[in-house]
This record gives structure tokens, sequence and C-alpha cells, in this order.
């Protein structure tokens, strides 16, 4: 495949198989592996089936990206465990290099929240809470992945203070959440009195 071509593909690649790059920039892993590291992370996700990974490494390693080597194993099926190339490294950095995207906003509790108008109080007052306590949940599970120590690189400092400034963006995107909805509660509570 020429540079066009590699270019050309590339462009057309999705975040999953830069997030798998970036794994395998710390560490050779199996497919499986991935998976599980990616599965548990709050913020390398991608929308597809777990298939997906497989046929991001079968892409990656067309590229040039990855190479893999089968171990065999005594009482187990041989396993493929992948490699970043000093070309996927080329890669990986150039596209951390780019102009990030602008994150999207999808939340379906905004869309309830605009046509909330045809709740009564009690129904609205349900739905906010029932809302909190999903984000309460987030923010317990998402401390609770911290503690444990989930996958993190940190291979420098610099690298181990970045992981820990992501993990701190997530936490402080929900608790940010809180605030907003007791900011609606006052202001409901407000417009009631009126």
């Amino acid at each position: 495949m020429n540079g066009s071509e590699k270019e050309q593909m590339m462009s057309m690649m999705m975040s999953i198989n830069y997030a798998i790059l970036g794994i395998l920039s710390t560490q050779s892993l199996t497919g499986y592996d991935l998976k599980k590291i990616i599965q548990d992370s709050s913020f390398m996700y991608w929308s597809g089936n777990n298939n997906q990974i497989y046929k991001a490494l079968v892409e990656l390693l067309n590229l040039g990206f990855v190479t893999n080597e089968i171990q065999m194993q005594e009482s187990s099926p041989a396993k493929k465990i992948y490699t970043i190339t000093a070309e996927g490294i080329v890669e990986l950095k150039k596209w951390v290099l780019s102009t990030p995207e602008i994150a999207e906003i999808k939340k379906t509790f905004l869309i309830q929240l605009a046509w909330s108008d045809l709740l009564n109080d009690e129904e609205l007052k349900s739905l906010l809470l029932a809302y909190e306590e999903q984000i309460k949940m987030q923010i317990i599970l998402e401390k609770e992945k911290s503690r444990r120590g989930r996958f993190s690189p940190a291979r420098s400092k610099r690298e181990l203070t970045m992981w820990e400034m992501i993990q701190e963006n997530i936490i402080s995107s929900y608790e940010n959440e809180l605030n907003w909805l007791e900011k609606i509660r006052n202001k409901l509570s407000s417009d009631f009195q009126q």
C-alpha cells in the first residue's frame, strides 16, 4: 500500500483504531486484552460490537502499523500478540498532533427535559431525581475505577499526570451535571413561587 492509499485509509479510521495504537504503544497485547482495557475505560469508547476491535486490528496490520506474533500455549489455544510498529508510532503521533474534534453533546436527558412541560410537577420532580441518581452512581463508579487503578501507562510523570487529569475531567463533568440539576430545581421552585 503506497503513502497516499495509507493516508486515505487512515482518514477513514475511527478513534478506536488510534486508541488501539495508543494502548499498544505501552505494551504488546492480545485482542482480548485490548477489548478488556477499552471496555473498562471511561473515555476510550466506540460504537459497535467487540468484533470491531478485531476488524481494527486487521486494518492496522494491513497498513503496517502493527505486527502480530502467534504464541503457542500448552493447555489453551494459541494467542495472537499485537505490537505497534515504528510506522504505527509515527501515525499515532501524527493523529495526536491533529486538531482535536469538539465533543458532541448527545444527552437523551436534554431531549426529555425539552419536552418536560408535558409533565405535572410530581412527574418532573421524579424525572429530575431519577437522572440525579444516575449521575451520582456514575460518580461512584468513576471514583471506584480510579481507586482500583485501572489501565494507565504511567511511563513518565507527565503521562501519569495526563491520565489523572483525564479521570478528573470525567468526574468533574458528572459533578457539573449535578450542580446544573440543582440550578434547575432552584429556578423551577422560584418560578413556581412567583
